[in-house]
């Protein structure tokens, strides 16, 4: 029984090393681009198929993300507790962990979906940690708006595991992750701003202060709201999504410009916590609509 809750304690390790919330939340914005590009549910084997290797390929890369930011999380209180810096794996066994997933991941798309996905699964990983992770994080208070790219791969995974190609209303999907990234991860930021700045990473409050990242906030939502009123001008959606996207849209906006208007935590938490919500209600809106 003891070596029975050892293993599970040993997985446990690796689920964390996944970054399991954050992988799920793209693995969902990947089924729904599948799910909009397919007009309606796919084939079940393409479905699986597509699950296995989009929650492979960004658990694979998430524990890389974490190998190479190890001594970083040592300094942060928010990650000081992850796998590596606490002492509950070896660095190495991560690594091996996260190329292996990768690669797994990376072929297994790529055999059973098509090339393309295979290949843009890739690309997004490389994105995350080789761009986002070893340079943009490191070197520029731009981090996040370049680096929202990373989380937005997953959208075209999707895409071309549904249609073998991608589109203009794949590159609109997107855009949403794209510009949703900034708000959602400066407001995280301005949260743990000790964090980062203790850790010498140059995210915008750290470099510019919290009037200037508010003001930025506020921008990137106002765009957000306009990129994520674009797919209508397609036929893509109908009225569900055009309801909830102008909805929640401004109920986003809402609260980051309470935000700028006041620097109150209790509405930096709540914009955080929302900012979260958002990109799952709007993709929910999206797979609902294409199923409807």
């Amino acid at each position: 029984m003891q070596n029975f809750m050892d293993r599970l304690d040993y997985l446990a390790i690796f689920y964390k090393l996944s970054k399991p919330r954050i992988v799920l939340l793209l693995n969902f914005t990947t089924i729904t681009a599948l799910i909009v590009a397919s007009d309606g549910l796919p084939d079940s084997t393409l479905l699986l198929n597509v699950l296995i290797g989009s929650l492979a390929a960004p658990a694979g890369a998430s524990a890389l993300n974490q190998y190479f930011d190890r001594h970083i999380d040592l300094k942060m209180r928010r990650t000081a507790s992850r796998p590596i810096p606490s002492g509950q794996i070896r660095a190495s066994t991560a690594l091996l962990y996260g190329l292996g997933m990768t690669l797994f991941g990376v072929v297994w798309l790529g055999t059973t979906v098509n090339g393309l996905t295979g290949v843009l699964a890739l690309l997004g990983s490389f994105y995350y940690v080789g761009f986002y992770t070893l340079f943009l994080k490191r070197n520029t208070s731009l981090n996040i708006v370049i680096g929202g790219g990373a989380g937005a791969f997953p959208i075209l995974v999707g895409w071309s595991a549904a249609t073998g190609s991608l589109s203009l209303e794949a590159w609109l999907l997107f855009a949403i992750v794209f510009y949703w990234t900034p708000p959602h991860s400066w407001a995280l930021a301005l949260l743990m701003n000790d964090d980062y700045l203790k850790a010498g990473i140059p995210m915008m409050p750290a470099k510019y202060g919290k009037k200037v990242t508010h003001r930025q906030i506020v921008l990137f939502t106002v765009l957000l709201v306009i990129v994520s009123l674009l797919p209508l001008t397609t036929t893509m959606f109908g009225a569900i999504y055009m309801i909830g996207s102008i909805g929640l849209g401004c109920i986003f906006l809402w609260l980051s410009v309470r935000l700028w208007l006041g620097s109150n935590p209790r509405v930096l938490r709540m914009t955080w916590k929302y900012s979260t919500a958002y990109l799952a209600l709007i993709f929910l809106t999206m797979m609902v609509d294409s199923l409807l």
